[in-house]
């Protein structure tokens, strides 16, 4: 992994930028009235076609960006309505200023989401066309400085490199878009190759309460194939040689940038580093091909600034809702078409959102009933034939293990005890568990809600702070919800473990010790996770814990299940099913071949 050494090239030319701000203003102050003067008469000359709603303005004249930087200050135009407040700088013409206005950003000082939430700010972000002249020498837009005429919230900026004039109009409509329209007159005097490079450079802001929960949610984001398919990169180099992306994002845990091409990118490519300090997560570079028509770049983009909320992403029915993290197929299906829904349900009564995840455990609880039902009807099973089972083992003590194995095998199938039939609900379980790992971290109408202690559900409770930092996983505090989680898994294990046949060979390890710790590896994973997600499997093994006691004590009657077995054992036995019977025949197999090697040793002996 690379890592963020020193000053770059942005942070260098920002750091001019700002140094040549402060002069231009002092002069801009002084010359105010002639300034606007002279733009006034610029707008009537302008000889790039008009767009409609918005004037034009003769560019300025601009070869480089020292010469630009001492003719002119540098100015942010503003765009607003109800979601997104914009700034617009005349620095290459970019968006430089991206607020969303609903929603706020977490502050460490306070411990709650008070901060405004800025996507861009402070040239995090930075994007413009590169274009390669006739000599074989590269210009890019971001260079430029461009003249701003602003018309409601519509803004034109025009510059001029070397006669060609070049014009970025930004439209800011209703919710989170913004139309970008690139049109050039007279760049097929310098270009001849027929392409633009698109580059894009963006260091993500952390918006969120745990940084390395939000880091894992941060992600390049795209979608091809006429926005039927989808694909995503948080670790590697993305490189699409062959596919053209029908828009490209860099996504957060609960938010998202997104660039739509009218003809889409090519050649598309970027890579990403952590940066492991301060109040930015990851460092994102993209550079995707647009084709030019006759050698001038005039197309229709789309800029997104959204939150990551299911209908919202649905309503542009342009594949945005795959930006949400729910999970692949199976896991990501259960997301949507149960546990969204059931939440939805629940939240329209107006109950507390910690109620309405306790509700959420209880109806998957229900559901799961018949298999859990069914396992623990077999651990009771097995609790009562488990003194047959020590007889057999003492019995049958310094015999080899596979012929304990046999005589253990045999009386499960005498006794009716399928012994595989408790992997049910443990495979069910699986996809569960990964689907709720997928939905509390992601799901925005839990973020910033509190329960208890416990201020946002979607991130970790930090009630118990540490003076220092635990070595190796870094930790500052100690999670109440995971603790709690953590000690009633460990109750529940003690409970059920009592049926875990000890392993008969020599060398292998101790499966009771091993379900022991099994628990305790919770706390390392829910420690920096969720807090509804601890708060889910809480009180969904609180609920198990409970389950087991209302069976052994008011459903299963032991007496009736021995009674049962022994009935069992009168009768001809069961006829073996597949797996037993292909158990029973490796077993029988590997037993034969024991002996031959044995008889083969004793041999040479």
């Amino acid at each position: 992994m690379q890592q963020n050494n020193g000053l770059d090239k942005n942070q260098l030319l920002s750091f001019a930028v700002f140094s040549m701000i402060l002069i231009g203003f002092m002069f801009y102050f002084q010359n105010k009235q002639s300034k606007d003067q002279k733009v006034k008469e610029a707008a009537k000359t302008a000889q790039v076609a008009p767009t409609a709603n918005s004037n034009t303005v003769k560019p300025a004249l601009v070869t480089n960006l020292n010469d630009s930087l001492k003719s002119a200050a540098i100015q942010q135009v503003q765009l607003k309505n109800k979601e997104l407040t914009l700034g617009i700088s005349t620095l290459g013409g970019q968006i430089s200023t991206v607020q969303l206005n609903e929603y706020k950003a977490y502050n460490p000082k306070t411990d709650t989401n008070d901060k405004n939430l800025l996507l861009f700010d402070k040239n995090n972000s930075a994007y413009g066309f590169q274009f390669k002249d006739k000599t074989g020498k590269t210009f890019s837009t971001k260079d430029l400085v461009f003249t701003p005429v602003q018309n409601g919230n519509s803004v034109t900026m025009q510059a001029d490199v070397n006669g060609a004039i070049i014009q970025f109009i930004y439209t800011l409509s209703n919710k989170y878009a913004v139309d970008f329209h690139v049109k050039t007159q007279g760049l097929n005097q310098l270009v001849t190759d027929g392409k633009a490079d698109f580059i894009w450079d963006y260091s993500v802001r952390e918006m969120e309460k745990g940084r390395s929960q939000e880091q894992t949610h941060t992600e390049f984001a795209y979608t091809f194939d006429n926005y039927k398919s989808y694909d995503y990169d948080a670790r590697t180099e993305m490189d699409e040689p062959e596919e053209t992306l029908n828009w490209i994002g860099i996504k957060q845990q609960f938010f998202t940038a997104v660039l739509e091409p009218q003809s889409g990118f090519k050649n598309s490519k970027g890579n990403q580093e952590n940066i492991e300090e301060g109040e930015f997560l990851k460092k994102f570079n993209f550079n995707g091909q647009v084709d030019l028509a006759g050698n001038e770049l005039n197309q229709s983009f789309k800029w997104y600034f959204m939150p990551l909320d299911m209908p919202l992403l649905k309503e542009y029915n342009k594949n945005f809702d795959e930006i949400l993290p729910l999970g692949w197929s199976f896991i990501g299906s259960l997301n949507r078409w149960f546990f969204i829904p059931i939440y939805n349900w629940l939240s329209d009564f107006g109950i507390a959102a910690g109620w309405v995840i306790f509700l959420m455990t209880i109806a998957t609880k229900i559901i799961l009933s018949p298999i859990m039902y069914k396992q623990h009807k077999l651990s009771a099973m097995m609790r009562v034939i488990r003194p047959e089972i020590d007889e057999v083992n003492a019995r049958l003590k310094g015999a080899d293990a596979m012929k304990k194995q046999q005589e253990t095998m045999a009386i499960y199938r005498k006794a009716g005890v399928n012994q595989m039939a408790g992997c049910l609900p443990a495979l069910v379980q699986i996809p569960i568990f990964y689907a709720l790992f997928r939905f509390f971290p992601n799901m925005i109408d839990l973020r910033g809600k509190g329960f208890w202690f416990a201020k946002d559900l979607t991130a970790y409770d930090d009630l118990i702070k540490l003076p220092f930092k635990i070595p190796f996983f870094g930790w500052d505090h100690l999670s109440v919800l995971a603790i709690a989680c953590t000690v009633v898994i460990l109750i529940y294990t003690v409970m059920t473990s009592g049926n875990i046949q000890q392993p008969q060979q020599e060398g292998m390890p101790n499966m009771k010790v091993m379900m022991y710790i099994f628990p305790i590896t919770f706390l390392f994973f829910l420690n920096t996770s969720a807090s509804g997600l601890s708060w889910y499997y809480f009180v969904s093994n609180a609920i198990n814990i409970l389950i087991i006691l209302v069976i052994k004590y008011w459903i299963l009657d032991e007496k009736k299940i021995h009674a049962q077995i022994q009935a069992n054992k009168l009768k001809e036995p069961k006829k073996e099913g597949n797996f037993q019977k292909r158990m029973r025949e490796m077993m029988e197999k590997a037993q034969e071949q024991q002996k031959v090697q044995q008889q083969h040793t004793n041999k040479k002996k």
